[in-house]
């Protein structure tokens, strides 16, 4: 779950990034987000993550010195992978044009430096995840964040003709604030000895997490090394499936820089419901669902009184999000114009941003009900059948990246999302014939949370009519006057379609009062 101050952070920065898109062309928006980004991801991902899987998995009986000499490894392999990637960059990839991108080829150079110097704060990041030091955690990448999005607003208004240069820089001065925020924070840590905090620690000074060679000992622990390879070697796969998107758009040229720049920030736009609303509400009920139910056992063989309990949860979470889905859904598609003119003026408002991000509102909706089947299939599944699944999902996963080529061969960056699309509806019929078997020979039906009473579906019909003809006349050429009477004529659509709901969904209502008092009663015991 996300704190306050995560949530603030995040404002803050979306605010920033906002005000920032107006002073910049769509294709330095391509080229920073898309090309050097996934430059910058690559080399970190594939410098640390084993690294990182491996240290963590460690007891608690360790020699930390053998833990900190192999994290140091990381810094070695950045530089390697940085120096590959970027010839690959330079020499193989196309190389857009000087005029419209200065400073391309520097750009290159300085987001490879930036990975290594990420990788200099791994040993102090493995340490604070072992030591539970989350608050560290969020306060570093926050800060850090938005001292970029800082530095980057000033210097696009102070001199918008460095080009690449801004972007670069600022990525530079990223890592080293979140570096240094570690290094800062064991500094202080270690100085004080009258810390409890500092008592737990297996270091008892800044040294002792250097390199460090002694003839009494191996250099690394060889069996978290041999641990790290066989990591290594899934974290490879798992970095082209994770970002597939952006090497189908770097490798294989099917979107120019200025589309890759729009469908980009139209992604990150979409994506923030599903982060903010959504994945809390999945990880909670996740946690719910593995209590009350035990994994892998027939439904006829759990207890009666759970096996309700969860049916009933099951079906108001599936109707909540089918409801949450069709709302955005539905008013996204009258007011995707005029939310991207309103962030980002008219470079995301003209051309194929609309169509982009009402493409992603279906998106969320499958996104939505997704959350909800797999959250309770992967509490109910046994270890077996989870294995069975996972192994569906990478697939899945390699299925996307053809599909998406071909998709976007067809209809251009819509082509990704149709792609996913197609993923998520292959995912959510999977979890649903999982849920039908394991209710079959049980008195509950939780998928009946799927179906809306016809009051509310024609609420959501006409609502949807009236704001399409609403955005056809007064959105979004026609000054401000007229947006806004857009946005009431919105407001009252929800107004009426939030009042059917409450008219005709009761028991979905009593679930969601219930939830909230019950989040409210912790709060307070907390």
């Amino acid at each position: 779950m996300q704190t306050g101050a995560e949530v603030l952070f995040r404002l803050i920065t979306f605010v920033l990034n906002a005000f920032i898109l107006r002073f910049l062309s769509k294709e330095i928006v391509g080229i920073v987000n898309v090309r050097l980004t996934l430059l910058y991801s690559t080399t970190v991902f594939l410098a640390r993550e084993a690294f990182r899987r491996a240290c963590l998995s460690g007891g608690a009986q360790r020699d930390w010195n053998q833990t900190f000499n192999l994290l140091w490894l990381t810094v070695p392999l950045g530089m390697f992978w940085s120096l590959l990637l970027g010839w690959v960059w330079l020499q193989l990839l196309e190389v857009p044009d000087p005029n419209a991108v200065p400073h391309y080829g520097s750009g290159v150079v300085l987001f490879g430096l930036s990975a290594v110097v990420e990788l200099l704060g791994e040993p102090f990041w493995v340490l604070a995840q072992a030591q539970m030091f989350v608050k560290l955690k969020v306060i570093a990448e926050s800060l850090s964040v938005i001292l970029k999005s800082v530095l980057t607003a000033f210097l696009v208004l102070w001199s918008p003709h460095w080009g690449l240069y801004i972007f670069s820089l600022a990525q530079l001065f990223y890592t080293a604030v979140l570096v240094l925020c570690y290094v800062i924070y064991f500094t202080k840590l270690l100085g004080s000895s009258e810390s409890t905090k500092q008592q737990t620690l297996p270091v008892s000074r800044m040294t002792d997490m250097l390199p460090s060679i002694t003839r009494s000992r191996a250099f690394v622990n060889w069996k978290e090394a041999k641990l790290t390879w066989s990591f290594f070697k899934q974290s490879f796969l798992k970095q082209i499936l994770t970002e597939g998107e952006r090497y189908v758009m770097t490798f294989l040229n099917v979107l120019n820089f200025g589309d890759q720049g729009v469908y980009d920030i139209v992604n990150n736009l979409g994506s923030l419901v599903a982060r903010l609303i959504f994945q809390p509400i999945e990880e909670s009920f996740y946690i719910f669902f593995a209590k009350v139910l035990e994994r892998g056992k027939d439904a006829t063989l759990q207890k009666q009184e759970d096996m309700a309990v969860a049916a009933t949860v099951l079906e108001s979470l599936l109707k909540l999000a089918l409801l949450a889905g069709l709302t955005i859904t539905i008013f996204g598609f009258a007011y995707s114009q005029l939310a991207l003119d309103i962030y980002g003026g008219v470079m995301l408002s003209s051309g194929s941003g609309p169509v982009l991000l009402r493409s992603y509102c279906l998106y969320v909706l499958l996104l939505a009900i997704n959350g909800v089947t797999e959250c309770f299939t992967f509490a109910a599944m046994s270890k077996e059948e989870v294995d069975r699944y996972n192994f569906t999902m990478l697939a899945l996963s390699s299925s996307f990246l053809v599909l998406s080529y071909l998709l976007t061969q067809w209809c251009g960056s819509v082509g990704f999302i149709l792609a996913n699309c197609f993923n998520m509806g292959i995912r959510i019929t999977q979890s649903l014939c999982f849920i039908h078997r394991y209710y079959r020979k049980s008195p509950h039906r939780p998928l009946v949370g799927l179906c809306l009473s016809p009051a509310l579906l024609g609420a959501f019909a006409l609502s949807g009519g009236i704001t399409g003809i609403s955005e056809v006349l007064l959105c979004c050429e026609q000054g401000w006057p007229a947006r806004l009477a857009h946005i009431a004529v919105g407001a009252l659509c929800l107004g009426m379609t939030v009042g059917t709901a409450f008219l005709t969904e009761t028991r979905l209502i009593h679930f969601v009062r219930t939830q909230l008092g019950v989040s409210r009663l912790a709060d307070k015991t907390l």
